[in-house]
């Protein structure tokens, strides 16, 4: 019989429920294993298709598999073909399951910091009950750019438009039509154009070569001194060191960072006292809201279906690409 093995993080009785009849009707059993458990090594070699985040160093020992399903959008920690057993493997994403939560978080820290609500905090616990000088800023009339305009920054464009911004202007590696949502879009090679007229910029980029780093301390500086930072996609597509700096100097009005380097971050990190720098701990994703667990679930039995079929994935990974 054909095997499946779950790395069991997040399921509940319905998703398993899906999942084996759906892997049933294909001709597969399912082996559950409640992460961060590992598939006991002499029992690697059952299987054909894997779901979940396993290690990366345990893949080369599924010596039968032909399918890696990850359970999470940003898969670059297993894009080297020499963690799987042949290079034929094949690798899945969950890539638009995570729209609706980051997209939530995205809008809830930008209001944070446009309506200066750290500030606020830090009064009323400090037993004050003043008002700010200065006033607020709205996302009403505000000049975003999204770099990044996949399924997080999409969805995050979608429900910024009910704010009525003045526009949002997506940047992403190649200009293509996209979703009305953006106002225009940009090729990364015009970001250093788009940057000065920008009033918050949200970045939703996966892990690749071209986006370590893309948001450099030249860059930094072409935003004007009133600019949020947002970003949501990974830490290595900041120079940390840079945003610290231009937050600490007034050179940017804020950030929220949900992703950083390293992770977790160090206690005495500078990045942690930073003027008006949100931050958390990774958690705008994650499998915590319901409805990314169900998508996700959904997501790998469609496309189970499509390999018992012989159909491609919907959600293939190209390795070399990063997504």
């Amino acid at each position: 019989m054909r095997k499946i093995a779950i790395y069991d993080s997040f399921t509940e009785p319905k998703h398993r429920r899906l999942i084996d009849e759906t892997a049933a009707r294909a001709g597969f059993t399912v082996d559950y294993y409640a992460a961060p458990a590992a598939v006991p090594a002499d029992k690697r070699g059952d299987y054909e298709v894997i779901y979940g985040m396993p290690k990366p160093g345990e893949l080369k020992d599924f010596v039968n598999l032909k399918w890696f399903c990850g359970s999470f959008a940003g898969v670059d920690a297993y894009l080297d073909d020499s963690l799987y057993p042949s290079p034929e493997v094949m690798l899945s994403n969950s890539s638009g399951a995570y729209g609706t939560t980051i997209s939530e978080h995205l809008i809830m820290v930008c209001l944070m910091l446009l309506r200066r609500q750290m500030e606020y905090t830090e009064i009323i616990h400090a037993g004050g009950w003043e008002t700010l000088p200065g006033g607020i800023r709205s996302l009403h009339g505000a000049c975003i750019t999204v770099l990044g305009t996949g399924d997080i920054g999409t969805e995050f464009a979608r429900r910024a438009q009910a704010f009525h911004p003045a526009c949002i202007t997506g940047v992403r590696r190649t200009v293509r039509s996209s979703d009305p949502a953006f106002t225009s879009i940009h090729a990364i090679a015009e970001l250093d154009s788009v940057l000065p007229e920008t009033d918050l910029l949200v970045m939703a980029l996966p892990s690749t070569a071209e986006t370590v780093g893309i948001l450099s301390r030249e860059r930094i500086a072409l935003l004007p001194d009133s600019a949020f930072v947002v970003n949501v996609g990974r830490g290595t597509a900041i120079d940390q060191e840079a945003l610290c700096d231009a937050l600490n100097a007034g050179q940017l009005a804020g950030a929220a960072l949900d992703v950083v380097v390293p992770e977790p971050l160090p206690a005495d990190h500078p990045l942690r006292r930073a003027k008006n720098l949100l931050l958390t701990p990774h958690v705008a994703g994650n499998m915590t809201l319901g409805y990314t667990c169900d998508k996700s679930v959904q997501m790998f039995c469609d496309d189970l279906e499509n390999y018992a079929a012989g159909r491609p994935l919907a959600h293939l990974v190209d390795r070399k690409r990063g997504y």
